[in-house]
């Protein structure tokens, strides 16, 4: 299994995924600056993987913190906190893992100080352990939606190198092939980061799953001529609607699969619902530095002078999506009614 993101002696190890797929480098964070740059410049990226390494974040401040009073280390671990959730907006699993550790800080306070340092620590380490224990129960969920023969096309990249291991949508199609089944995989290019050339392409690869890269402009084609039986992605956030954040472009498949009846599915934790966002349109989505558009791997390919945007994340409304693969099982429509009940 891929080496995503780990904790080794009191630091956080991160596979540098700008690097990949021509280099395999790994990145030491020794401090919750270190770890706030790797999660804003996208050396780890997946939800489910910068909420693992918030988390880890948070343990650093618990592993190398010199105050000598509770009080004082709540501040300090406070404003971790604060710097760490303002790197990216859009995935909720990031405040999902930097609440959880700040539960657990409330609840040990009254401890002995260094009980309570080595509590925070476990506590990252057993949120690292649980994603990949979750991502191997949803692909054995998710594995019985795809069928012998099929070939899948997702867009970005939900695999293991978006988790702490094995992958959330690329997780599913991994429990497939797990089962026997013949699998083929058509990758999104994903531009403007191409984590499905960059990094789908080559984990896919990396694991002999058959998989062939496109660009994004040619999924609705490739659709009309039967290519494609089902489409599964992953999500960053999604509204206690099911309406669902994914990777800009998102929306344009759904929209695809929809007109020629291709199921439509999204695999994601619990920690990716948002029970407290009512609907898409409340998800904020982050706007990206602008030379990830105009730029590849520093050189320029358009025009000095002209407009750009980058939104990265996209919206896809629930009525476009025939299921939501979760641990807890399989949510159909009204997403709504099912959402609320897997958390009641």
């Amino acid at each position: 299994m891929l080496k995503i993101v780990e904790w080794v002696n009191n630091q956080i190890v991160l596979i540098d995924q700008r690097k990949l797929p021509t280099e395999e480098v790994y990145v030491t964070c020794r401090t919750v600056s270190d770890c706030a740059f790797a999660i804003k410049d996208m050396i780890v990226r997946g939800a489910p993987a910068i909420g693992v390494t918030g988390a880890f974040g948070l343990a650093l401040v618990a592993a190398h913190s010199t105050t000598n009073t509770v009080e004082a280390f709540k501040q300090e671990f406070l404003a971790a906190h604060e710097q760490l959730i303002k790197t990216r907006p859009t995935a909720v699993n990031l405040a999902w893992g930097l609440n959880r550790m700040k539960s657990v800080f409330e609840s040990g306070k009254n401890k002995p100080f260094e009980e309570l340092k080595k509590i925070l620590i476990q506590e990252a380490i057993q949120i690292h352990d649980e994603d990949i224990l979750i991502n191997k129960t949803m692909g054995e969920f998710g594995q019985t939606l795809i069928n012998n023969g099929d070939t899948v096309l997702t867009h970005c990249n939900a695999g293991a190198l978006a988790t702490a291991g094995f992958g959330t949508a690329l997780g599913v199609i991994y429990a497939a092939a797990n089962e026997g089944k013949k699998i083929a995989v058509f990758a999104d290019e994903t531009r403007p980061f191409l984590q499905g050339a960059r990094l789908t392409a080559w984990e896919l690869h990396k694991n002999n799953i058959d998989v062939t890269l496109i660009t994004d402009n040619m999924a609705g084609w490739l659709m009309k001529k039967g290519l494609i039986q089902k489409v599964i992605v992953g999500a960053d956030r999604i509204a206690a609607n099911g309406d669902t954040a994914n990777k800009i472009g998102t929306y344009s498949v759904a929209v695809l699969a929809k007109r020629h009846n291709i199921p439509f599915y999204v695999a994601a934790p619990l920690s990716t619902i948002d029970p407290q966002t009512p609907h898409g349109d409340l998800i904020p989505i982050e706007e990206r530095p602008i030379e990830e558009v105009t730029h590849i791997k520093g050189q320029r390919i358009s025009p000095e002078g002209i407009k750009i945007r980058n939104p990265a994340f996209d919206v896809t409304p629930n009525d476009l999506i025939s299921a939501i693969i979760t641990e807890k099982g399989i949510l159909t429509t009204p997403f709504n009614e099912s959402i609320a009940k897997i958390f009641s």
